[in-house]
């Protein structure tokens, strides 16, 4: 019976020189699209969700590719020679492979060149496919996987213990693949920055073959905050005041990411000027950063008869010139 070639690139839309990284979103977009759980009683989605899933197993793992790539140009040949004399890919000589596809699955054609479906279970001594002796794949350590967190400026400020709750694709109880989610607890660095990586040990892919699953990487992000800026290690707060306290000096209390404090305005403080509240930014240790407090100096929007009485007087007394210095 002739089994139908399958071109796993095409199935997930992506070239044949394509990378680790953008073979894994390519399959996250598919799933996400045509997942039974999203689609439900829906043939035709099940179907490219299978495909996909297939395809992903496949171009995922480095072995299964370079092996997928190598059969494909000669694969009308294998199937017409039904194996016998066809050439092993160069560079397996040695190799232990067990792909288990298994469970009806995967298809006649994954069946046929990994296993567990008529297809060959191994390398036979003389150089073809065939023979008795099962190749078990060697434990090897599963790959890293990467997620983004997002935290608020507090947070990522103080640090300290979280939950949480991250969604995955493993393998449901009647062996289909599922999305299934789990909660970890994570422990936040005080003072971590924005694009900064929170290493999970153990909580990445598993690893083929029995082997160890491989780390989980969290990348921070910092979400926009309504009061505050960040500019490498220091954090940014501007600061309003009245002409006249920027004219006379002033003490006003400032907020900063730990609480609120007091802090003197020195006379005469010009609108632009950042004064600093040291080790108050992000960053840890020696290299925590400082709030920048910087002054903006705000006007009245209306001014009563009084008071524009009381403007034009000082303007008449005062030999200030901004625009002469």
């Amino acid at each position: 019976m002739s089994v139908e070639y399958k071109d796993y690139y095409k199935i997930l839309g992506v070239s044949k020189s394509a990378d680790k990284d953008a073979i894994s979103k390519a399959f996250k977009k598919l799933a996400r699209k045509y997942h039974p759980d999203l689609n439900p009683n829906d043939a035709t989605a099940e179907g490219k969700f299978k495909e996909a899933n297939e395809a992903y197993e496949v171009l995922k793992d480095p072995e299964k590719r370079k092996m997928y790539d190598q059969l494909g140009p000669n694969w009308e040949q294998y199937q017409q020679s039904g194996g016998a004399g066809f050439q092993r890919p160069g560079g397996f000589e040695n190799a232990h492979f067990d792909f288990g596809g298994g469970g009806g699955e995967f298809s006649d054609f994954f069946e046929t060149i990994f296993g567990g479906g008529g297809g060959f279970s191994g390398f036979s001594g003389g150089g073809g496919f065939g023979g008795q002796q099962q190749f078990r794949q060697r434990p090897r350590r599963g790959s890293d996987s990467e997620a983004s967190y997002e935290l608020t400026l507090e947070e990522a400020y103080k640090g300290g213990s979280k939950a949480v709750t991250l969604q995955e694709q493993g393998v449901g109880p009647d062996g289909r693949p599922s999305f299934q989610t789990k909660t970890l607890s994570v422990n936040i660095p005080a003072g971590i920055k924005d694009g900064q990586r929170i290493r999970l040990a153990g909580q990445g892919n598993p690893g083929p073959g029995g082997g160890p699953a491989g780390d989980l990487y969290l990348k921070v992000r910092l979400m926009p905050h309504r009061q505050f800026k960040v500019r490498d290690n220091n954090v940014i707060y501007d600061l309003p005041l009245a002409p006249w306290e920027a004219a006379l000096g002033a003490t006003v209390r400032v907020p900063t990411l730990d609480g609120a404090v007091e802090m003197k305005i020195p006379a005469g403080t010009g609108s632009g000027r950042k004064l600093r509240i040291p080790g108050k930014g992000m960053g840890c240790g020696a290299k925590r950063g400082d709030q920048l407090v910087r002054i903006m100096v705000q006007v009245p929007g209306v001014a009563s008869d009084e008071e524009k009485e009381l403007w034009t007087k000082l303007a008449g007394l005062s030999d200030f010139r901004p625009r002469d210095n």
